[in-house]
């Protein structure tokens, strides 16, 4: 593996990359800005994060990935070159690139992203199914004819897979992870104490208050934003048990889905995956009691990964050392034609 090689997890509300040997060298959200009068970029990352809710009407404040999905081709070009310029500067030679991919990704999702790969710089490009390399991220033995089961909650979508013997031998992908959850969150808050609230204060409520095991009443979190009858700042008392009631349909759309994999599972696999039990990765494994949550509901073993968050970002990286190895879930985007 050079140690220009890049490892790209391309997420809805993160973007982690990865260089050579070096491991994890970038962590930052999936926001770029920009004047919409001069049309330059201004800020991507944390800079731009912070500037939501804040600009002012000539700068647009963008989420370009949505959903897993590229929802702007440029502006995705754009921040992946920005990136790739705060890591390595003006003196990177054209660099191999691995990103990642949600587990049903379609053929035009595909060539979107080998694109903005392509426009950032790269000289070839690879594509990894998620579940694969959050797997290989949490050094996990997946060469062996032994069934192994993910779940990757990230920001815009969960992939749900079965792995064995290097290749993807079922998955399913939800469009309910991080985001949705806060939309759920602001949602409640609206509905229930008229109060507005915006994406940032939901995600805190979110780590600070989430506990889906056990939620109480008697532990609460003060929730601060504007009274939607006067107007006016105001706050609230939130208390775990009204959290747990807020984003349950989101949770147990996350249960059924792994049910649904597990249902679409050879019986033999099953059983592996009885005795090794499930593995959670991501920034939404994170979620307070999520793995008593699942192993309560759907009888397995269920572990969270060390350093969920950057797992499958370290997986990226590692699987240049793998290539020959790796069956289903990993490809070379020479497949694709370029103009």
């Amino acid at each position: 593996m050079s140690n220009n090689d890049i490892g790209i997890d391309l997420g809805t509300s993160n973007i982690v990359i990865t260089m050579g040997n070096k491991g994890v060298v970038l962590s930052e959200p999936s926001v770029i800005a920009y004047n919409t009068r001069t049309e330059r970029v201004l800020a991507v990352g944390k800079e731009a994060y912070e500037m939501i809710g804040r600009n002012p009407d000539y700068i647009c404040v963008a989420r370009p990935v949505n959903e897993g999905v590229i929802s702007d081709d440029d502006l995705v070009h754009s921040m992946i070159r920005e990136f790739i310029m705060k890591i390595a500067g003006h003196q990177l030679i054209k660099p191999r690139i691995i990103i990642c991919v949600p587990a049903f990704v379609t053929d035009i999702e595909s060539r979107a992203v080998v694109e903005a790969a392509k426009n950032a710089g790269a000289r070839q490009v690879y594509l990894i199914q998620e579940p694969v390399a959050a797997m290989i991220g949490a050094e996990v033995d997946i060469e062996k004819a032994k069934g192994h089961m993910i779940v990757d909650i990230g920001g815009g979508t969960t992939d749900i897979a079965i792995v064995s013997m290097n290749g993807v031998v079922t998955s399913h992908t939800i469009k309910v992870a991080g985001n949705a959850i806060n939309r759920s969150i602001i949602k409640y808050m609206q509905n229930h104490y008229k109060l507005l609230i915006g994406e940032q204060t939901a995600e805190k409520v979110k780590i600070g208050l989430c506990n889906l095991y056990d939620p109480s009443e008697d532990i609460t979190f003060i929730v601060k934003g504007r009274s939607l009858l006067k107007g006016l700042p105001s706050q609230v008392l939130l208390s775990e048990a009204e959290l747990f009631k807020a984003i349950e349909d989101d949770t147990f759309a996350i249960m059924e889905a792994i049910r649904k994999v597990l249902e679409d599972s050879p019986p033999e696999l099953v059983g592996d995956i009885y005795d090794n039990g499930l593995l959670l990765t991501g920034g939404g494994a994170l979620l307070g009691g999520l793995s008593h949550l699942i192993s309560r509901t759907l009888d397995i073993k269920c572990r969270v990964a060390k350093d969920a968050i950057n797992c499958v970002a370290k997986g990226t990286g590692l699987a240049f050392k793998k290539m020959n190895s790796l069956l289903e879930g990993f490809e070379s985007a020479t497949i694709y034609k370029h103009k």
